[in-house]
């Protein structure tokens, strides 16, 4: 037999496989780019001269739509048919999907030297393969019988969001609205990325919970979800508008709901196991960081819009330390899972989770206590190497879970 037929045979068993290899090379690939990009800027490193997109919203886009989807994606493929008992994902839709996305990303990248022409192909091919996923997780939530489908009727709304966010980013790049590339950056966030790993962590921690925590009583109220769902909403139109002085309307109420179940969800019990205290310290990260943007939007309102307390510290503390952490803490429960091996958390997921909180902070606190202009530098540029010292154990850990057979010789 081909040993290059096993593999790619083994590869594409399950879509976890596709989805999350390629999010582990883009999560090494764009933070790489970006390590480099600001060590040129800072003059540490070489210069790499002129990009055909500002470095910054390049890195926003990877990020939103290169980084997290495909471990989105990857998740929803597994968890759709289980939440709602319907048909598993086949590999006629996950294939093209992953080729689809993995090409766009490339060509974005390509584009980024070879002209903006180039970057709006790579987001029309990512665009497409979006489109192929987004069918395949529609078919098994409309024949799906099962009477309860509150949280995936939200993801997919979200990864509709999204997938309008990244035809924003297409429109701003052949027609250069300016409103449609502020769609994207806003959008992705509060109306797609947000909305999803709030509803993916209501359904799942209470869940995964239960079955670790003693005398375990789950608590899930549903009123709450609809509650954070609508703050995250409008935050995004306020922000979309401009109104930032009165976002704290919303933000507080989604601080207070966030870390609220973080106590009910018990985050002082969860470290009694390792892989379980991902979760609930990646979602207390939520509460925290919203309460940042509330005391930031306050001091604004307060101020007549001349105070900008905290600058990126809120939106970091959201990305790196709720989204982040809480997707790389689901991504190796469901490879640990579905590879054959137990739910533990080694040395190496713990490097990873660590890591991770120490980036979140090399990347706030500067922020949060207005440092130095070149004290900053130096902490973002850190912020990039502990990424990368922490996220490539991970890769090289779980990575080859992806093209080998199970563990306990069970198919997928």
């Amino acid at each position: 037999m081909n040993p290059q037929s096993t593999t790619w045979r083994n590869f594409t068993a399950a879509p976890h496989r596709v989805m999350f290899l390629a999010g582990a090379v883009q999560g090494i690939a764009t933070i790489l780019w970006w390590l480099i990009d600001l060590s040129g800027r800072y003059g540490i490193g070489p210069q790499l001269g002129t990009w055909t997109l500002p470095s910054i919203w390049a890195h926003a886009y990877l990020m939103i739509y290169g980084f997290f989807p495909f471990f989105i994606f990857g998740f929803l493929f597994t968890t759709y048919p289980s939440w709602m008992y319907g048909e598993k994902v086949s590999a006629r839709y996950y294939v093209p999907a992953f080729l689809l996305m993995a090409g766009g990303v490339v060509l974005f990248y390509v584009g980024m030297i070879a002209g903006l022409s180039v970057m709006a192909a790579g987001v029309m091919l990512m665009m497409a393969g979006w489109g192929i996923a987004l069918y395949a997780l529609l078919r098994i939530f409309i024949n799906a019988s099962h009477p309860d489908k509150r949280h995936p009727l939200v993801t997919t709304i979200a990864l509709i969001m999204g997938w309008m966010g990244m035809g924003g980013m297409l429109l701003w790049l052949v027609a250069d609205y300016n409103w449609a590339l502020d769609f994207a950056r806003i959008g992705g966030i509060w109306f797609f990325l947000l909305p999803v790993f709030m509803t993916v962590s209501h359904r799942m921690i209470p869940f995964f919970s239960s079955k670790v925590i003693d005398h375990y009583v789950v608590v899930r109220p549903y009123w709450v979800l609809w509650l954070m769902l609508i703050c995250s909403v409008g935050h995004g139109v306020l922000q979309f508008a401009g109104a930032y002085a009165y976002q704290w309307l919303f933000d507080l109420p989604l601080s207070i709901a966030a870390l609220v179940l973080t106590y009910l969800w018990g985050i002082h019990r969860s470290f009694k196991n390792r892989l379980l205290a991902v979760l609930h310290v990646a979602f207390f990260w939520l509460g925290i960081a919203i309460a940042l943007y509330a005391t930031q939007s306050i001091a604004m309102f307060l101020s007549g819009g001349e105070v900008f307390l905290f600058g990126l510290a809120p939106l970091h503390a959201l990305t790196i330390g709720f989204f982040a952490t809480m997707m790389l803490g689901m991504v190796s429960r469901v490879t640990l899972g579905h590879s054959g091996h137990p739910l533990v958390a080694d040395l190496v997921t713990s490097i990873f989770f660590w890591g991770f909180q120490l980036v979140t902070l090399l990347r706030v606190l500067p922020d949060l206590l207005m440092v130095a202009n070149s004290h900053i530098s130096y902490a973002y540029l850190l912020a990039a190497i502990v990424w990368l010292m922490s996220f490539v154990p991970w890769v090289f850990k779980y990575a080859p879970n992806y093209w080998r057979p199970r563990a306990d010789g069970k198919p997928g």
